[in-house]
């Protein structure tokens, strides 16, 4: 079974900066795999273990800045096989439509039985990428998965919605985005890193890059809301009821 993981690399978010007009200043953010695609690296690795004679493929698109040697072990380090990195700086800050069409044209050349990919990014988190990379590869997706069993020419994913647990089978191939409860991430070991520079890495540069379908016209982080500071001392008659009806007010 061929299975490919589509993931995002984005600034990692504990080195961003806000300037004091309220713009976000990711000059001295290192490169990180988004949280949720961690779940389904994970997801991958899990199901070739079971399906057995699988390989794992990770692809991933954006700036020349994510072609970063830590980065792509750290990638490798989880249990793919290899790597297929479009790291060029006509392909950086895609939208979900624009990331799709370039994973969709390196999938289709890789070959490919299964997609996964998280529910969602860190950074945007349109959960949009999934769905679109199903229609330009042209196949069934389902998303909300949380447990994945290959059954032959088929997958049987276990979906968690609002209300209800729901089981259903789907033909290969297809695309399956994972929640966050589909696996725990894989801590690499320093054998595993070690391995991992070993492991076949494919970097390109982009070719056609889709136009944007999404125009961002800002992006600036919320204003710190001022605290108050009020501090009840329980030893106080009606410390407690005051600080309860704090509480209500704040609901």
């Amino acid at each position: 079974m061929n299975i490919v993981v589509a993931v995002k690399v984005v600034p990692d978010d504990q080195d961003i900066q806000v300037t004091v007009g309220g713009a976000l200043d990711m000059s001295k953010a290192h490169q990180a795999i988004s949280a949720y695609d961690l779940n389904a690296i994970e997801a991958a690795a899990q199901l070739a273990a079971a399906a057995g004679d699988s390989t794992v493929s990770v692809v991933t698109v954006g700036g020349s800045a994510i072609d970063d040697s830590k980065l792509k072990k750290n990638i490798l380090a989880r249990g793919a096989d290899q790597l297929f990195m479009i790291a060029d700086d006509a392909a950086a800050d895609l939208d979900a439509h624009a990331t799709a069409a370039c994973l969709a044209e390196k999938i289709k050349a890789i070959g490919f039985d299964v997609v996964v990919c998280g529910d969602g990014s860190a950074d945007n988190y349109a959960q949009q990428v999934d769905v679109q990379l199903a229609y330009a590869l042209g196949v069934p997706s389902v998303n909300g998965v949380v447990k994945i069993e290959a059954n032959g020419a088929s997958i049987t994913a276990e979906r968690k919605l609002e209300d209800v647990v729901e089981v259903v089978e789907v033909p290969t191939p297809c695309v399956l985005a994972v929640s966050p409860d589909v696996a725990l991430p894989r801590i690499p070991g320093m054998k595993d890193i070690l391995q991992a520079g070993k492991k076949p890495m494919d970097i390109a540069a982009a070719g056609s890059v889709a136009a944007a379908a999404v125009t961002t016209v800002d992006v600036k982080a919320p204003e710190a809301a001022e605290r108050k500071l009020d501090v009840k001392d329980a030893a106080d008659d009606g410390a407690i009821d005051a600080f309860v009806a704090a509480i209500k007010a704040a609901l």
